[in-house]
């Protein structure tokens, strides 16, 4: 056979495995039942965790305010607990890990026509919708709302109002990153225009007949918030893992819409997709701050790990390189708008459940774990081999304390600084910045 016969063959060959590979790993997905409460399950053991880490990270749960906490393998439960009086039956709310859920609605709209991400939202909302003059709001669509890229004043009194009053321009669409939940929950509103229906009645239309997911928004004040059991949020998770199909039942057919929802949106915010918080991008910002810290959003959870995140901590992570999804409901744990610390710390949790190993960290040279986080006085740091040197500033970029030779675990002196948010910047002495983290002192 001919050199380039033989190379084409061998292509094909690879290809073809590789899509059989996909087929397999799709179909060993499990899916429970769209009705009923029958969810087939993995024991814990059967991944070689240990029973004693399990009830540790109950406990880091409990202590933290949760109500809710389900992780699935391959879709089927492994582990499953409530807290604080919570049950299987009682609904919860979302909080902003409902804004994920719209970006899936919307893109159900659009694969539907009834509505482009391109689209000007005054098409739906009508002119006056912001106190920008005409020509600004004619600039911003679908897609700004989807993305935080509105450039609308994020620094109002209010920023979840939507009336026009409260929706100023400050800078053209697609220049500024800027977690503003006002031009976000309009969303609703353009939905609903462009469907004919409410939101609730949307998600049981295109959702709960395919996938068993239930839940209704409730209005509170200017939000308008997506409540469901656990499970709906688990079984969500799921049909993300899915690639939005379930059980083989296509539900989001606009396959480029799904990839751009999970990948970076815009270059500003490397980290944020369509109202789906990404993790191993090069670098993050938060709500309410106009930093870009370098490094993953969360160094201790796998690259590819994307979530839904509210207020209050209510999560749904997503895994698809170890076919994992777990959610958390609950109360506040503390912390920011969106507790990123908190979904980090339960990614410390989930690392240490092998019962061969004390620690799974992710391979990558940037990681160094930091706790608590919060803190009051003393904080230990987990450091690389080497020696590194690092400054604690504040988020202005003023230098506030510096630290040389540090090494493997030691300890970091924080007392006598304020209750705030701050940037720990280590580097290996004599070098560039390796990375940094966020930390918070508390008072």
């Amino acid at each position: 056979m001919p050199a380039f016969l033989l190379k084409c063959a061998l292509r094909t060959c690879i290809l073809f495995l590789i899509l059989c590979s996909v087929n397999l790993n799709a179909q060993s997905l499990y899916f429970p039942p769209t009705t009923g409460n029958t969810w087939e399950t993995s024991a814990p053991t059967s991944l070689g965790w240990c029973q004693e880490r399990i009830d540790s990270l109950y406990q880091m749960l409990d202590d933290n305010n949760t109500r809710a906490f389900i992780l699935l393998k391959n879709g089927k439960i492994v582990l499953e607990q409530y807290f604080n009086g919570h049950n299987p039956s009682q609904i919860w709310y979302w909080a902003s890990a409902g804004k994920s859920l719209t970006a899936f609605l919307v893109g159900l709209a659009q694969q539907e026509g009834l509505l482009s991400i391109h689209d000007k939202t005054s098409q739906y909302l009508g002119n006056g919708w912001t106190s920008c003059d005409s020509a600004a709001e004619s600039q911003i669509t679908i897609r700004h709302q989807l993305t935080m890229t509105t450039g609308l004043d994020d620094g109002v009194e209010d920023h979840y109002c939507t009336l026009d009053t409260c929706l100023t321009c400050l800078v053209p669409p697609g220049i500024r990153w800027a977690y503003h939940n006002g031009p976000y929950t309009l969303l609703d509103s353009v939905m609903e225009e462009a469907t004919g229906v409410t939101m609730t009645q949307f998600v049981a239309q295109k959702l709960r007949t395919k996938t068993g997911i239930t839940g209704l928004y409730l209005q509170n004040g200017y939000n308008n918030v997506f409540y469901s059991t656990a499970r709906s949020m688990a079984r969500f998770g799921l049909l993300m893992l899915g690639n939005g199909k379930w059980n083989g039942t296509p539900v989001m057919t606009d396959t480029a819409y799904f990839h751009d929802m999970i990948h970076p949106s815009q270059a500003i915010n490397k980290s944020y997709g369509y109202l789906w918080w990404l993790n191993g991008q090069p670098s993050y910002m938060l709500p309410g701050l106009q930093l870009v810290v370098p490094g993953f959003m969360s160094p201790v959870a796998p690259a590819d790990s994307y979530a839904a995140m509210g207020k209050n901590g209510q999560f749904a992570s997503i895994t698809p390189s170890e076919g994992l999804v777990w959610v958390r409901m609950g109360d506040d744990p503390g912390g920011t708008a969106v507790p990123y610390l908190l979904y980090n710390k339960i990614w410390d949790y989930i690392n240490q459940l092998s019962c061969v190993s004390s620690a799974v960290k992710p391979e990558t040279a940037d990681f160094f774990g930091i706790y608590p986080n919060p803190a009051t006085g003393l904080m230990t740091l987990d450091l690389p081999e080497g020696e590194f040197c690092g400054k604690l500033s504040d988020l202005s970029g003023r230098n506030l304390r510096e630290f040389a030779a540090l090494q493997g675990r030691t300890t970091m002196d924080v007392s006598g600084i304020p209750a705030g948010t701050y940037l720990l910047s280590l580097s290996e002495c004599g070098e560039g910045t390796r990375i940094s983290r966020v930390i918070i002192i508390s008072d």
